[in-house]
């Protein structure tokens, strides 16, 4: 097997910075107020912070202006919650843009519901992306999403894999399943982990990305999520990932097991007590164009790298 992309979230300089990318405040239908929010991730170690409000009319279409609580050890990335046009469910889309500028304009939405004469969902990912956003399509297994929507979202740089507030509140986290089946057909989409954060359920600080970056700016950091320099995480730290011919080799903080996944049922798995180090035989996936790792601690926290391409 031969890597065509070289896995650049562990070998570009700089370091991981902790981030969320998917929370709400009082501007839209979370509980507190975006100061609060903000303070309540910089104290929980947080680097950085999206807040991203529901983008429809009832809440008056609010992109937060977060820029007051950055510091020198705090930052922010401005964003939104993108709703326009309907799912084939007939609900509406929900897709995450982190990085969109000030005065992106707001679609017609005027609520929680599909209306008459609005972009599509796809339509609206485009715009987000071509103003300079990082698109995600947001929790696919809580919106009841078909393959054949996610398909239809070709600006998504990425698919949130996990949702915390999904998982709290309806047990609807996954977003593995649609990432998978698109990274089969060959779409190089990245996966983020997120808190979805509302205040109003233990709906925080359960999902995360690790950014690597030469510094905690919403510059680089809009940059290094572009080009996939991260991982996602509830808890495990990912130190290195590298391969040669015949197996990966996974440095990490301590956990009891290692997971290689890839096309179809292509997986292989390595368990133990505290391994900081595994490799895995890359054997069973002669067959498949793409791997990603998970690694899962003593507690069940999980991390996963973003999709490494072998061919």
């Amino acid at each position: 097997m031969s890597v065509i992309e070289p896995l650049s979230a562990f070998t570009a300089p700089g370091r991981f910075f902790r981030g969320n990318l998917h929370t709400h405040s009082n501007l839209s239908d979370g509980a507190l107020p975006l100061d609060e929010v903000c303070r309540r991730y910089k104290a929980e170690g947080y680097d950085f912070l999206a807040v991203t409000e529901h983008l429809i009319g009832e809440f008056g279409y609010p992109i937060a202006d977060t820029k007051p609580y950055r510091d020198n050890s705090f930052t922010t990335l401005l964003g939104a919650e993108l709703h326009s046009g309907a799912m084939q469910n007939g609900e509406l889309w929900h897709i995450l843009a982190v990085g969109l500028p000030e005065d992106f304009q707001a679609p017609h939405a005027p609520g929680f519901w599909p209306v008459e004469g609005q972009e599509s969902g796809p339509e609206i990912a485009r715009r987000a992306r071509e103003a300079g956003a990082f698109v995600a399509i947001a929790h696919p297994q809580w919106s009841g999403m078909t393959l054949d929507d996610a398909r239809s979202i070709e600006a998504a740089h990425a698919v949130e894999i996990y949702n915390h507030g999904c998982h709290t509140g309806c047990d609807r986290a996954d977003g593995f399943h649609t990432a998978d089946l698109l990274l089969s057909e060959g779409r190089r989409q990245t996966m983020i982990a997120t808190d979805d954060a509302h205040f109003t359920e233990p709906d925080h600080f359960g999902g995360w990305v690790m950014v690597k970056s030469e510094a905690n700016t919403p510059e680089l950091l809009l940059e290094a999520l572009k080009r996939g320099d991260f991982y996602a995480s509830q808890g495990p730290e990912i130190e290195a990932v590298s391969l040669n011919g015949s197996e990966v080799t996974i440095r990490s903080s301590s956990v009891v097991t290692v997971i290689v996944q890839g096309h179809g049922s292509a997986a292989t798995a390595t368990h133990g007590h505290s391994m900081t180090e595994a490799s895995v035989p890359l054997a069973r996936f002669i067959n498949s164009p793409w791997i990603r790792v998970t690694v899962i601690d003593a507690a069940g926290k999980r991390a996963w790298t973003n999709p490494i391409w072998l061919k």
